[in-house]
């Protein structure tokens, strides 16, 4: 099996002479370009009727507010604010204005320069599932995640170049809540130098997350606040609700000079309309009051768009992926991005509650939607199941075979007229084969995509090797991934001290309360 972080095949035998080839096939998956056009579901009209409906939503039916800081910083800035229902009624000047001041395009640094991201429209990184309370594996089953558990999810991240980005996983509820962002915080820098996420549970919280990663990484307060670091994920309540701890997220972020990923949650018929157009138009103004609670905290402060809207199955009630809805859905959120020029986070998803042909079906159908959208971040790529309540390895591992395959799509084609092989053409005679011209072991070892799980031997082959499935496959390389794993290159024995003790000085001080 290919594993792995350099992205690259096996070294094979098979050149002139015998001799083992010297390259090894080199493909960056760390900065992809998404080179498909992305696809449309409405018309640029029909998108414009959404936008101004949802324009309208905020101006005359409004949106819940929670937190009173968040509302004065609304009223400040024009909006109609009822204090008593803790209604805001937002303006669509206000709306353009925020979209003015947005940024189009900004750099999110990782732990090596390497891993800094490009987020704008047509760049394109992946994230794992992330969010579940639960975690499964075949050999411990089905069990309430831990810190261990998100720990093992990371380092399975760190090993593949095509997920760029950490996201939270599982929830690590072996650690008390007033601690558990320290923990999580200082797995996340020991384990990975991808961007990591950071928690908005209050601006305590955020405050030590951001103190331990600007330590960690070596950065004054200045360079911190100058340049994005790590990200949030803000979930609107919907319908047209933004609570306590989501809009002090919005607001702490945009202060710090770190993006917000602001992405309501719309499952159409449920808390949603039923329809697509009328989810997206829902999801899309509960975007936009997002997005100008950060712009109207701090001009150009960094924001990421977000959407995920889904159907529900009506019979139960329950949620559903990789669905045509879903996929419309995407499309037409790709579309409300492009027009208002934000890079913008899509999702895939999978509410399979097992490992197996339908869950392979509904992440890769969904996650094509997202790429078909353009979006620049898509996350649950891989090992997301139960409709977010489990992130499952092996899952995880297969679902990677397919987030390969799209990175592999969107990395750089040679382009040199040597690969179009009119001499390849030339030396074999009709009837011949390609396998031993020269053009063909020029490339062996750098010709395909190799498989990480997939299986292409025949029947008998197969068979002889023990008959593994996908699934058997799988659990043998993330075990081998687990104990492979080697710390990255910038996490040393004095930086792991100073971040222990900012945490045991912390924790001394009784840590840091949610927000309620």
């Amino acid at each position: 099996m290919a594993t792995l972080t350099e992205n690259t095949g096996r070294r094979r035998r098979g050149k002139r002479g015998g001799e083992a080839p010297t390259s090894r096939r080199q493909v960056n998956y760390r900065q992809l370009t998404n080179p498909f056009t992305p696809q449309v579901v409405f018309s640029e009209d029909r998108i414009a009727a959404i936008h101004e409906t949802a324009l309208r939503v905020l101006e005359e039916l409004g949106i819940k507010v929670l937190l009173p800081e968040a509302r004065r910083i609304y009223e400040q800035a024009g909006c109609i604010v009822d204090e008593d229902s803790q209604m805001v009624r937002i303006g669509r000047d206000i709306v353009a204005a925020a979209l003015t001041t947005a940024p189009r395009r900004f750099t999110l640094n990782g732990g090596a320069p390497e891993r800094a991201l490009d987020m704008q429209l047509g760049t394109l990184a992946f994230q794992s599932g992330a969010g579940a309370p639960n975690c499964s594996d075949m050999l411990r089953g089905r069990r309430p995640g831990s810190l261990r558990d998100v720990e093992e999810l990371t380092k399975l991240v760190q090993n593949f170049d095509a997920i760029q980005m950490l996201s939270p996983g599982v929830e690590p509820q072996d650690i008390p809540v007033h601690l558990r962002h320290y923990a999580f915080t200082r797995m996340q820098l020991a384990v990975s130098d991808k961007v990591p996420f950071v928690f908005s549970r209050g601006t305590p919280q955020v405050m030590d997350a951001f103190e331990m990663i600007a330590g960690f990484r070596g950065l004054s307060d200045e360079q911190f606040l100058q340049n994005p670091h790590c990200y949030t994920i803000i979930n609107t309540n919907s319908p047209r609700q933004i609570d306590i701890p989501m809009a002090q997220g919005l607001i702490d972020f945009a202060r710090n000079g770190q993006p917000s990923v602001v992405t309501p949650f719309c499952l159409m018929g449920a808390m949603a309309p039923v329809t697509v157009a009328g989810a997206v138009t829902l999801s899309h103004a509960e975007a936009m009051a997002g997005i100008t609670l950060t712009q109207l905290t701090k001009p150009g402060a960094p924001v990421c768009y977000g959407a995920f809207a889904s159907n529900v199955d009506m019979k139960s009630g329950a949620p559903a992926f990789g669905t045509p809805e879903q996929v419309k859905a995407s499309l037409a959120s790709g579309q409300l991005a492009r027009l208002v020029g934000l890079p913008w986070r899509n999702a895939a998803g999978c509410a399979a509650n097992t490992n197996d042909a339908q869950a392979a079906h509904e992440t890769e159908i969904s996650t094509w939607g997202a790429l078909m959208s353009g979006a620049t971040i898509i996350i649950h790529a891989a090992g997301w199941i139960e409709g977010g309540l489990t992130v499952n390895y092996e899952k995880f591992i297969t679902d990677m075979e397919m987030v390969q395959v799209m990175a592999e799509l969107c990395a750089e084609t040679p382009s040199e007229d040597t690969e179009i092989a009119f001499d390849a053409l030339a030396e074999v005679q009709p009837g011949g084969h390609f396998f031993g011209c020269a053009h063909t072991m020029d490339r062996y070892s750098t010709a395909f995509y190799e498989p990480i799980v997939a299986d292409w031997s025949n029947f008998g082959t197969w068979t002889e090797r023990g008959g593994l499935d996908a699934n058997d496959r799988a659990q043998k390389l993330w075990q081998q991934i687990l104990a492979d794993h080697k710390a990255p290159a910038n996490v040393t024995g004095d930086r792991l001290a100073a971040l222990d003790a900012f945490i045991d000085k912390r924790t001394a001080q009784g840590g840091a309360a949610p927000a309620d």
